[in-house]
């Protein structure tokens, strides 16, 4: 059995839950976004519910080789949040869990307890440890970064909502021969979350853009030059919408909405997406809604992104490919400082099986 004791982690203590701590807990239960990541959370969530899993879950947690702490503030003992570490599996690899109450959010505190219960679970012989986030929580996965866990990929469909539904669970996982050092992202927020030039404003692409993306994508002129060819269906729109923040934090594309900066209407959006780390190079593309047309938009999009991609990446090379007749966004890119770099024989499916040559352009960062 593990030792209960309380684990020093910097902005909180980490110990073991008393009777006195359950009023607090379930007031931070009671918070939607918590029921919304830990399905299995009863709603409404009461002090009974609180006590039922200090008593019985912790409890039986603790008999079996796992641990329950609250995070508390080591002035005051007030709870901050929960975090445990379940018992082994068949393997030996051991789980890390946590939530944060409202009231202590963005103060560092999940960082710094999961690298406290990390290290102390180490010292007690765990080789391994494993970390799953909701696909769509990247505060979590925020953490399991900032924490020295390494992103391991997709277990899809491995989670369950409230609703009965699946979702994908982005697993990561620490073993105790990794230095732990943060993990930084390649791409990092946009700062204060958007890039405007007080005519657009640039903001990740939202669930709530699903409606307008899709009727961007079902538009004749954005098809025409659409890579695969072909409309996707509204299902695939609408996770293509959720999942963007997962994308973007993985440095797999930046998906990005261009809204009308007086309005704050969708308007189009543009990627920066097959980005490669080792040669420090990404390509962008754009779309935008007829009504949007003509105004500017998109060359104003692309400088924008190009500038922060330059001032805030390790990225030297921005390309865009686009086919031979595509007039109008060879003149965007010309206007946003790309050059033309070549042309790729027969690169992109286009109709009925048909292949199309891609006109190659870049912006250098010198």
């Amino acid at each position: 059995m593990l030792p209960r004791e309380t684990i020093p982690a910097g902005p909180v203590n980490l110990r073991p839950p008393v009777d006195a701590d359950m009023d607090a807990v379930a007031r931070a239960c009671a918070d939607p976004e918590i029921a919304r990541f830990i399905p299995l959370i009863p709603v409404p969530y009461t002090r009974a519910d609180a006590l039922f899993w200090k008593n019985k879950l912790a409890e039986h947690a603790w008999a079996e080789d796992g641990a329950d702490f609250v995070m508390a503030d080591p002035a005051t003992d007030e709870p901050q949040g929960v975090i445990g570490v379940k018992p082994p599996d068949r393997f030996g690899n051991v789980e890390v869990g946590y939530w944060v109450a409202p009231w202590a959010r963005g103060k560092g505190i999940a960082t710094a307890a999961t690298r406290a219960v990390s290290a102390w679970r180490f010292a007690q012989g765990a080789q391994r440890l494993d970390l799953l986030a909701d696909i769509e929580n990247l505060g979590s996965q925020k953490v399991a970064m900032a924490s020295g866990f390494v992103r391991e990929g997709i277990r899809r469909g491995a989670g369950s909502r409230r609703d009965g539904s699946r979702c994908d669970m982005v697993a990561f996982a620490r073993l105790a021969t990794d230095p732990g050092d943060p993990i930084r992202p390649y791409l990092p927020d946009f700062p204060g979350g958007e890039l405007t030039d007080g005519v657009i404003r640039l903001v990740r692409l939202a669930p709530a853009d699903a409606g307008d993306y899709h009727r961007m994508m079902g538009d004749p002129e954005v098809m025409a030059h659409h890579v695969p060819p072909g409309r996707p269906d509204y299902a695939t729109t609408a996770l293509r919408c959720r999942n963007a923040g997962y994308r973007w934090l993985a440095a797999e594309q930046a998906e990005i909405a261009i809204r009308d900066a007086a309005t704050g209407a969708f308007a189009g959006d543009i990627q920066l997406s097959h980005v490669i780390p080792p040669l420090g190079e990404a390509m962008t593309g754009y779309s935008l809604l007829p009504e949007y047309r003509g105004r500017g938009y998109v060359t104003r999009a692309v400088k924008l992104l190009v500038e922060w991609v330059f001032a805030h990446t390790a990225i030297h090379r921005v390309i865009a490919g686009t086919v031979p007749t595509n007039t109008a966004s060879h003149r965007v890119l010309e206007r946003a400082g790309f050059t033309r770099e070549g042309v790729a024989k027969e690169l992109l499916p286009g109709p009925d099986g048909t292949r199309l040559d891609d006109v190659r352009w870049v912006r250098l960062r010198s």
